[in-house]
Formats: C-alpha cells, sequence, structure tokens
C-alpha cells in the first residue's frame, strides 16, 4: 500500500467544518462517538424509507391513476420499465460516491424527490406527465439505493453488519409499510390520487431539512479500510495517515466484476422477484382477481411489510450475535419457495378469503427478512474482502443489476398477465352494472338492468311479448296506475271496467253504461255502424236520419259498400243492415256516431287487455318499459360488448398470476447455490474462531505501528497512534 500522507484536515472534533459551511462540507476525519453514529445511520435509514414510500405510492393509487388518466395496463406497465431503467443507469453513476462523497448526494435526491412529489404529479393530469415524473423518481432511487447503503456500511463495523444493514433493508421494506398504512386509511376519504403525493412532497421536506443539518460522512481515507470490530477503530485511524486514497480507486469496476460479487447481485435480484411485484402490483392483483378494495388490498401490505421490518432488525441481531450469515439466507430462501407455493395455490381458488391470505403473507415476509439482512451484511462484506475503499461501486453493481432485473420482471408482466387491462378498465363498470349500482341508472333501472344481466333471455323474451301484444301494452299504457291496480285487485267489477273504459275512451262512466247498453239491445246496427269510417258515419247523421227525409243516395251507397267488404255480407245483407241501423231512434244513432263506436272500441280493447295472461302483464310491467329507457339500452349495450371480455378475464387472470408466481419461485431457486459464493462461515464456531485471529492480527499491527510510527518532536517524545480521548475503541460487548 502506498504511503502517501493523507492530506485532509485534522480538526478538534468530529466535525470538519463549521457555520454554514457545515451544509456541505460533511466529512468526519474520526470515527464518532456511538450516540453520533447512530444518528447519522437513523437519518440515513430515514431518508431510505421517505424516498421507497414516495416512490412504491404509485402501486398503491394503481387503479386509481389508470382510471382518472385513461392510461392502459400496458402503459402503466412500461412506465414502471422506463423507470426501473432510469433507476439501473443511476445505480451505475452512483459509484461516483467513493470518490465524491455520499451524504450530499442523499440529501440533494431528497429535495429533489420532494419536489417531483410535491409538485410534479400534482400537476401531471395526464398519462405522459405521470411517465414522466414516476421515471424522475427511479432516476432519483437508483442513486440513493447506493449511497444510504454505503453510508450505512461506512458507520458499521462487520460485527454488527448485519444488524445496521437490517436497518437500512428496513428503508425500502418500510417504505412499502407506510405507503400501504397511507393509502389503507386514507383511501375512503382522499379520492383524488394525487393529494397523496402532496402528503408524501411535504413529509420529503421535513426530511430534506434534518438531512441538510445533521447528516454526515468519513473522510475517503476512513471509509476506504474495512473495519471489523470497534476496536479496529485506532488502526484504522492509524492506516489513514498513509492511505493513498486515489490508488485504491483506480479502475473501480475492473475490481469489482468478479463471479463472487456479479452472481451473488443476479441470486438476490432474483430472490426479490416475489418482494418487486408485491411493491408494484400486490395491490392491483388483489383488486382486480378477488375483488378486494383499494383499503383492503393495501392494508394486506401492511401485514406484509411490518413482519419484514420487525424480520429485518431481529434476524440482523440474531446474525451479528452468532457472526454468521449464510444459515439464515438458506432457511429464508426455503421459507420463501414454500410461501410462494401457498400463494400460487391460494390464488386458484376464487374464494380465498383476506385473512387467508394474511397468514401467507406473514410467513413470507418473514422468509424475506430472514434472507435480505444476512446478504445485504454478507454482501457488502464480500466487496471488502475485494476493496473496502470501492464499497459504493460493488454496490452500484448490486443496484444495476437489481434494477436490470426489476426491468425485465416488469416488462414481462403484461405479457404474461394479459388480463389486468380489461378488469381495471372496463371491470369496474361491468362489475356495477352487474350489481345494480350503476351511477347513471335509478333505482328501478337498476334492478332490471341486474336481472338482465344474471338472465340474458329476459330481453328476448321482453322484446317477443312486447311485439306480441303491442296493441294491449298500449291500452295498458292509457290507463292510470290507480286504474290497473283496481282492475288487478276486481277484475270482474263492472264499475271498475266502465271507469277504465271511461279513461281509455275519454267519456263519462254515464255514457260508457248508455253505449254499452245500446250495444246490446241493437247487435246488428251497432255492429254495422263500427264497420263504416268515421267520415261516412258522421255522413249518415248529418242529413234528417231518422226523419221522413232521404239520405244522400250517395252516402247510402258508400254504406252499404263498406258493409259488404267488412263484414262479408252480399249487397242486400248489407242493405237490410243499412236500414235497421238508419231505423235507429235519432238520438241514440248520433250518440254511437259521436261516442259509442269510441267506447265500445276502448271496450274490446279492455277485454283484449284481459285475455293477456296475468303473468305476461306482470313481466311487461316490470322490464317493458324500462327496456325502452334509451341510458338503459346502452348500459345494456355496452354489457353486452364489454361483460364477456371481462368474463373471461377475470376467468383467465389467476392462471396468469400463477404463472407469473412461478418466475418468482423459480428466483428463489436459484438463489440457494449462490449462497456459497459469499464471504462467511456457516457455523457460529468457525466465526468465533475468525474473529479471534482477528482481534490478535489488529493487536499485532497496532502494536507495530506503534514501535514504528516514532517521529521525534521538539519535546524529543516520540509520537503514538491512538485516538482523542472521546474515541477510545470500546471491547465488542
Amino acid at each position: 500500500m502506498s504511503t502517501a500522507t493523507y492530506t485532509g484536515r485534522s480538526p478538534r472534533s468530529d466535525d470538519p467544518a463549521t457555520g454554514v459551511a457545515r451544509l456541505w462540507r460533511r466529512e468526519l476525519a474520526h470515527f464518532p462517538a456511538p450516540r453520533a453514529r447512530l444518528t447519522y445511520l437513523s437519518i440515513a435509514v430515514l431518508t431510505t424509507i421517505l424516498f421507497y414510500y414516495q416512490y412504491y405510492l404509485i402501486s398503491g393509487v394503481s387503479e386509481q391513476v389508470l382510471q382518472s388518466t385513461g392510461m392502459s395496463f400496458r402503459f402503466f406497465v412500461n412506465i414502471n420499465v422506463v423507470s426501473a431503467l432510469a433507476s439501473a443507469l443511476t445505480s451505475v453513476a452512483a459509484g461516483v460516491c467513493d470518490r465524491y462523497g455520499r451524504a450530499n448526494v442523499v440529501t440533494v435526491g431528497v429535495l429533489l424527490c420532494a419536489l417531483t412529489c410535491l409538485v410534479g404529479f400534482p400537476l401531471a393530469s395526464g398519462a405522459w406527465a405521470v411517465a414522466v415524473c414516476y421515471t424522475l423518481l427511479g432516476a432519483f432511487e437508483g442513486t440513493v439505493l447506493v449511497a444510504t447503503a454505503a453510508l450505512v456500511r461506512d458507520f458499521s463495523p462487520q460485527v454488527g453488519r448485519a444488524t445496521a444493514m437490517g436497518f437500512w433493508t428496513i428503508g425500502p421494506v418500510a417504505g412499502s409499510l407506510v405507503t400501504s398504512a397511507v393509502v389503507s386509511n386514507t383511501a375512503d376519504e382522499i379520492h383524488d390520487w394525487q393529494d397523496q403525493y402532496v402528503i408524501a412532497g411535504l413529509v420529503g421536506l421535513a426530511v430534506f431539512v434534518l438531512s441538510l443539518l445533521f447528516l454526515r460522512e468519513l473522510a475517503p481515507t476512513l471509509r476506504d479500510q474495512v473495519l471489523v470490530t470497534e476496536r479496529d477503530r485506532a488502526l484504522v485511524e492509524a492506516r489513514a495517515r498513509g492511505l493513498d486514497v486515489d490508488a485504491a480507486l483506480r479502475r473501480p469496476y475492473r475490481q469489482m466484476l468478479h463471479v463472487d460479487i456479479v452472481g451473488s447481485a443476479i441470486a438476490i435480484s432474483v430472490f426479490l422477484f416475489i418482494y418487486f411485484v408485491a411493491v408494484g402490483f400486490f395491490p392491483i392483483f388483489f383488486q382486480t382477481v378477488f375483488g378486494f378494495s383499494t383499503s383492503q388490498a393495501n392494508a394486506l401490505g401492511n401485514w406484509m411489510w411490518g413482519t419484514q421490518t420487525v424480520a429485518l432488525i431481529l434476524i440482523g441481531l440474531c446474525s451479528d450475535r452468532l457472526g454468521v450469515r449464510k444459515p439464515f439466507m438458506l432457511v429464508g430462501a426455503l421459507g420463501a419457495i414454500v410461501t410462494t407455493l401457498l400463494l400460487i395455490d391460494r390464488t386458484g381458488q376464487s374464494g380465498t378469503s383476506y385473512y387467508t391470505f394474511v397468514a401467507i403473507l406473514v410467513p413470507l415476509g418473514l422468509s424475506l427478512g430472514l434472507a435480505f439482512g444476512p446478504w445485504m451484511a454478507g454482501f457488502t462484506e464480500t466487496v471488502e474482502r475485494r476493496n473496502p475503499a470501492l464499497t459504493a461501486t460493488g454496490l452500484s453493481v448490486w443496484g444495476l443489476t437489481i434494477r436490470t432485473v426489476v426491468t425485465l420482471s416488469t416488462f414481462l408482466l403484461p405479457y404474461v398477465v394479459t388480463t389486468v387491462n380489461p378488469l381495471v378498465q372496463d371491470g369496474p363498470a361491468v362489475q356495477a352494472i352487474v350489481a345494480g349500482t350503476d351511477p347513471r341508472l335509478d333505482a328501478t333501472q337498476n334492478a332490471v338492468v341486474r336481472a338482465v344481466a344474471a338472465d340474458p333471455g329476459i330481453v328476448d323474451r321482453a322484446q317477443t311479448l312486447a311485439e306480441r301484444y303491442q296493441a294491449e301494452i298500449t291500452t295498458a299504457g292509457a290507463l292510470s296506475r290507480a286504474t290497473q291496480e283496481a282492475l288487478t285487485a276486481k277484475p270482474d267489477d263492472l264499475m271498475v271496467q266502465a271507469g277504465a273504459v271511461g279513461e281509455l275512451s275519454g267519456r263519462s262512466v254515464d255514457d260508457v253504461v248508455r253505449a254499452v247498453l245500446l250495444s246490446e239491445s241493437h247487435v246488428d246496427e251497432t255492429a254495422a255502424l263500427r264497420a263504416l269510417d268515421p267520415a261516412t258515419r258522421q255522413a249518415l247523421v248529418a242529413g234528417p236520419a231518422g226523419s221522413t227525409g232521404p239520405v244522400d243516395p250517395a252516402v247510402l251507397a258508400k254504406a252499404a259498400d263498406q258493409l259488404t267488404t267488412v263484414l262479408r255480407v252480399t249487397p242486400e245483407q248489407a242493405q237490410v243492415r243499412l236500414t235497421a241501423l238508419l231505423a235507429l231512434p235519432g238520438d241514440d244513432l248520433r250518440f254511437l256516431v259521436s261516442d259509442g263506436v269510441a267506447v265500445l272500441r276502448s271496450a274490446d280493447d279492455l277485454t283484449a287487455l284481459s285475455a293477456v295472461p296475468a303473468a305476461d302483464l306482470a313481466f311487461l310491467d316490470e322490464y317493458g318499459t324500462v327496456l325502452e329507457n334509451p341510458t338503459v339500452q346502452d348500459v345494456l349495450r355496452y354489457l353486452e360488448k364489454q361483460g364477456p371480455r371481462v368474463q373471461q378475464a377475470a376467468e383467465d387472470a389467476p392462471g396468469q398470476w400463477q404463472t407469473y408466481f412461478w418466475i418468482a419461485v423459480a428466483g428463489e431457486v436459484v438463489f440457494i447455490p449462490m449462497i456459497f459464493l459469499m464471504v462467511g462461515a456457516w457455523r457460529p464456531r468457525t466465526a468465533r474462531r475468525i474473529a479471534a485471529e482477528h482481534r490478535a492480527t489488529v493487536d499485532s499491527e497496532l502494536a507495530r505501528l506503534t514501535a514504528t510510527a516514532a517521529p521525534v518532536a521538539t519535546t524529543g517524545t516520540p509520537a503514538t497512534v491512538q485516538d482523542p480521548p472521546a474515541q477510545q475503541p470500546q471491547e465488542e460487548g
């Protein structure tokens, strides 16, 4: 190792800058005390939680986004693909954190994310505007992913690395938890999805201020070494005085492109396939396949993310206590395989309940926590074995790999699961029609539409009956509801019938009675009168009918011809009928012409109506009029067109999601053999032996540095290597 002297400042305290300069000059020349270090770690974890809350929020409101912007599900998936691709590219760029530091990158990233949420999304009214905003969030995420993980590594010795990384990995998981918790508890009150981003943006500004004022990082000469235990601090600081940082940073990616690093990054990326599905698409999966509400779908995430959050902390403590990582990864991988298989099984059963999924998602979250936290610790230790000065570069390789897998897995989704688009775009409308809750219709119309949705044959039957009883339907439509009810209650009541005939003919009940009596006493005469057209009837009574004067011969001839044709009698018989008609008293004849014929025809109409089967009348009364409504017809045409498509999608959706979940199982299986590529012991006894050997090495190295680094000061006393009083190394717990 080069002995080039470190030329950085040597402050009297942990903070190398004062005043306003503290806002951008954040390097610490000494390892901070435990309390200060915990503060920096907490800020790093908090910013990670915040960012992933903002990034995953689109999943929680995905259905509302699709409906309000009109974008297709494939477009929505492609937005996720482009965002993940942007994240992958910026993950590579984040390798510059090894040369330029981490804290400023994190702080600026938090501010940009907050502004995107607070300003960008509320102004995004269309699909493309949403795409731009979400791509920006993805680009920021790739950078923060690497920078915050590097900060956590810098401040945590290997013996506590799993706990520290467990806290860091809480960021993505807790971000998912916060998203689920906020959306599930506010979905019923906040109907505009953009208001959710306003909340996220305001929280982001608060965290930005906290990061700006208090977040710090180690100087390069300190962070570029391996810190195994707290006792290593004095040794690391002593080495830092002669560390050549530039030499350690030459050709960074060539130093990191080894099978243990790249292979491990690929392994965890495919293992977390089910995690990315859960983060991005579980809400829409539960809504479209099982009909859960937005709040219910997000509440299921609360169970999974809450369990995983607790598991990451507890498993990290256990892993550090035992000194091993790999056994936890193996158990977590096996648990993830089993629970994903259970998820596949229950996805194929449409009646799966909410709490059945809870019983699956809780152990799934536990399994992911078992594997991921220890893996993060083991991966950073694997990177350190290659070159501790390139931690951010190693993490950027992981960031690129994991985001590439996310991009590919997201891109594949609409080709594997093709049913989401009809279920999201047309499913709610079809469901409302089928349930009888279409907002465009009133209660009666919704009831009819609901019945037709259950039995489409209703429409054909209604059309057939309407054609068969067209005249009767017209008659029924001319009667008031009260008269119809009276006829139904007392069909044989003569006064009720007379009242109904009066309504149909527009005459009084007395006129109805008189017309009926005349028709019964003069059957042939009234039949003859009704066979004549209105003009001929009027012509008969215009002259001195019934008097001694004759009727116009032309009118008589015309009337005789009509009787012959209509009644199908001989001309002689027609003349006899006409003579008998004209022999009626003048008042009776004029009454029959002016009112009687109309009354008798109405009576015939009522008789025909009464002959219609009651069941047919009831059916037409329930459905006929409603089905003639234009809005109802539009709704039924939409249901006829989109209903089968939505129904087929609902039937196909479970199988397609199962296929997608099988890809996740394959990734979990691939993860297991890749565990063996990483550094670290399998047995706690081996880990304890390695730790003891390391302590002996540290003591020997400190002794050697103390003996050789003895330049003569002005007092003639050799200088020794040790920390300031506040920085004395602590014994391992």
